[in-house]
């Protein structure tokens, strides 16, 4: 009986170990790819469209201006999915992430552990979280950016194409859910992960226009250390 006792005992510390060493290479590995910088910052140049990094302690979005000579986003995500329907606003932000995070873990004391286990492995969904601002305010947690007209086009499609569709081609709005009177939830695709979290989207949406990224992140932390 001891020797069986011992064994289990033996088999939860190695268990144990094996779990604290896998943390500890994926932090460690995620703080110094999250160091190495790809890309440039675009300087103010005439005809850069302005535009913003956010973040919330968690999730990065991405802000840009509704209405610009390329696109009008407000024609893509109606004012009207949000509580206000406030057509003033003159910013919208895109953040992209799993959908049970989103939606039933409006804060961290919500967090349930069956939704963190589906989200890091692969069990879940995934949506995006549109919220419209008058204009962001610079600070530890925002960051202005400048895009090229080329690059804004092609962080245009990268936003477009990780939205979900119906069979009319509409962006599939998720009723009856907001953090607040100006935001609003959509059905995406792809599938959030350890691996492809919420700063990880944003952080290849800079990517692909261009900007200043790291070469891999899966914390906010890691994006804004390019820009401190």
């Amino acid at each position: 009986m001891a020797a069986t006792l011992q064994k289990i005992g033996k088999g939860i510390a190695y268990t144990g170990a094996g779990i604290l060493g896998a943390v500890a290479l994926y932090l460690g590995t995620s703080f110094i790819l999250s160091r190495i910088p790809v890309g440039t910052r675009t300087p103010p140049t005439e005809g850069t469209i302005e535009a913003y990094i956010l973040s919330n302690g968690v999730h990065t979005d991405i802000v840009l201006p509704v209405r610009t000579s390329q696109i009008d986003w407000s024609e893509f995500i109606p004012y009207t999915d949000t509580p206000a329907s406030d057509t003033t606003m003159r910013y919208v932000g895109f953040g992209w992430g799993d959908k049970g995070f989103y939606l039933d873990t409006p804060t961290w004391a919500d967090l349930k552990a069956s939704t963190a286990f589906e989200a890091m492995f692969w069990l879940s969904s995934s949506a995006m979280h549109t919220t419209f601002y008058h204009e962001p305010s610079e600070g530890p947690d925002c960051v202005r950016i400048y895009l090229k007209p080329a690059d804004y086009t092609r962080l245009i499609e990268f936003i477009k194409t990780s939205f979900r569709y119906d069979t009319q081609g509409r962006v599939q709005h998720i009723t009856g859910h907001s953090y607040g009177r100006y935001d609003a939830f959509y059905e995406a695709k792809r599938v959030y992960n350890l691996f492809y979290t919420c700063n990880t989207w944003a952080n290849d949406g800079l990517k692909v226009a261009n900007q200043k990224a790291a070469l891999w992140t899966p914390f906010d932390s890691g994006i804004f250390y390019q820009y401190q």
